[in-house]
């Protein structure tokens, strides 16, 4: 799995993590990596395994999501010939594929109970059997697994194997949003606009106008690095005169005037239903509140956000820094759903 991001950023936090991920890659035990989309889990995984001593070995990706559930254990375990209609020759799984080396199953949370209990017998025993054979292979394979959704929730509702759980939390490395990676959405924008200019052949690096700037800190980044990438790349494409500073971006290409009216949309706005999107510094329009307890909420959330985020995420650095006591930090994160995957 080569990749051609790279590790950006100077944010605290993001370097916590990051460095978190190059002590545990030497060790030969499975990792856990949580955060939200577009956070860079792949980048880790890859990390994890290129500086670990399988790093000549194979780099597996299987993507649990992408597959319906009834080929999923076919895909992890392999099958023998004849094992199930359409079987016609016998294929090795990905942990056979991935032997000596190291596999990255992406969206773990998708896996059903089922596929859960037979990873838990290979995690555990280092045996795979592949459906319809009578007898395990042996294989060497160090795990990394990702998910954005809350596992030991999951545990405690009967959704997810607390077991298995337990089996692949050796190393948890929960990734930073990028909004309260303070100072990288500057950084980051630098590095994808500079890119994204010179592959279209721009003499000179422009830069982004002050008010674009400004627009790109200030916003909520739902889709993380992955997202930011793309709206400044577009912005770079978009933009005609290279030998003045970008002066238009757009963060939803699919706001037009004349987006189809779907019936989800339609009922939203005849109920007047919020957007569900939190802004990550949240900016006042005194002019426009009509909702006062939302409005201290949101600030609130927004505030605690980003002394977690420059306090690297320590909680009772933070809670000291906001004179408030531990419990009372907890509390107000869980109030918010701060540190939550989803």
């Amino acid at each position: 799995m080569e990749r051609e991001n790279q590790f950006i950023g100077q944010s605290g936090a993001f370097l916590d993590a990051v460095e978190r991920a190059s002590r545990a890659a030497p060790m030969a035990r499975p990792v856990l990596v949580i955060g939200e989309r577009g956070t860079g889990k792949e980048l880790i995984a890859e990390r994890l395994h290129r500086l670990s001593d399988r790093w000549e070995e194979p780099l597996v990706t299987m993507n649990c999501a992408a597959l319906p559930e009834t080929l999923i254990e076919a895909e992890l375990f392999g099958h023998e010939q004849g094992a199930f209609t359409g079987a016609t020759r016998a294929r090795e799984g990905r942990f056979e594929e991935a032997d000596r080396g190291t596999l990255f199953l992406d969206e773990l949370g998708t896996l059903s109970m089922g596929a859960q209990e037979r990873l838990l017998r290979a995690v555990e025993y280092g045996e795979v059997t592949r459906i319809g054979a009578s007898r395990p292979t042996r294989v060497d394979v160090r795990i990394v697994a990702a998910t954005n959704e809350d596992l030991p929730r999951r545990a405690e509702e009967g959704t997810f194997r607390p077991d298995l759980l337990d089996r692949l939390s050796f190393e948890v490395i929960t990734l930073p949003p990028l909004r309260v990676r303070e100072g990288d959405v500057e950084v980051l924008a630098d590095y994808f606009g500079r890119r994204m200019a010179a592959e279209l052949g721009w003499e000179q690096w422009p830069g982004f106008a002050d008010h674009v700037a400004e627009a790109m800190e200030n916003y909520a980044w739902p889709g993380n690095v992955r997202e930011l990438r793309n709206v400044v790349e577009r912005a770079v494409y978009r933009w005609d005169r290279w030998e003045q500073p970008i002066g238009e971006v757009v963060f939803d290409p699919f706001d037009s005037p004349w987006t189809p009216l779907t019936t989800s949309k339609a009922s939203a706005k005849d109920e007047g239903a919020p957007s569900q999107e939190a802004p990550a510094k949240h900016r006042v329009s005194y002019d426009k509140i009509d909702d006062l307890r939302a409005e201290i909420d949101a600030h609130e959330k927004a505030i605690v956000e980003h002394a977690l985020g420059a306090n690297r995420w320590n909680q009772r650095q933070t809670a000291k820094a906001l004179k408030l006591t531990y419990d009372q930090l907890r509390h107000c994160m869980k109030k918010h759903g701060i540190g939550q995957s989803g």
